[in-house]
């Protein structure tokens, strides 16, 4: 005598492996009014051959390539952040150029810096007259006038950079 699911309409066959009360195919509880209910916990039970057809590779290899398309659009929505420039970044304290086009130790002093790896901001008192306020307030008579932090180099003087800004200078 075989047995038909009431939920699928499956006929049981004599070599499933699902247990008597439940259906192989879909895996529900027979409906019985007279039998012994299943034991706790194994109601969920699924027959082993249909483990399979229920995800297994083929779901976890679509988690998988969702997961990777997911990394990979998404690193453009999320760009890198690089570590800031400027001086905060190197600890270098702020150091400020009040100079001319034409001044030649203004020249040198831009060189120094570009050979010593130094971040700077050049005001052109010509240029600006903000700048030239600024120059004025600290004191400057010609150029160059260099700050660094809170000190003040009135002219080119080449050791007092060097003392100035040591820790960050490369050559």
């Amino acid at each position: 005598m075989s047995q038909r699911c009431p939920h699928c309409h499956y006929a049981r066959q004599p070599d499933d492996d699902a247990p008597d009360w439940q259906c192989p195919a879909c895996t529900k509880a027979y409906a019985k009014a007279a039998a012994v209910p299943p034991p706790d916990g194994t109601h969920n039970a699924r027959p082993r051959h249909s483990m399979g057809h229920q995800g297994g590779v083929g779901r976890w290899l679509l988690v998988l390539l969702a997961f990777g398309a997911a990394l990979w659009f998404g690193r453009t929505l999320f760009p890198a952040t690089a570590a800031p420039d400027g001086p905060a970044a190197t600890g270098q304290p702020e150091v400020r150029l009040y100079a001319t086009a034409w001044c030649g130790y203004c020249r040198l002093t831009r060189d120094f810096f570009a050979a010593n790896g130094i971040q700077y901001v050049e005001h052109d008192i010509e240029q600006s007259s903000e700048a030239l306020k600024e120059h004025r307030k600290l004191g400057g008579n010609g150029v160059p006038l260099i700050v660094v932090g809170d000190d003040v180099v009135k002219g080119w003087n080449e050791a007092a950079l060097r003392r100035l800004l040591a820790p960050w200078l490369k050559g």
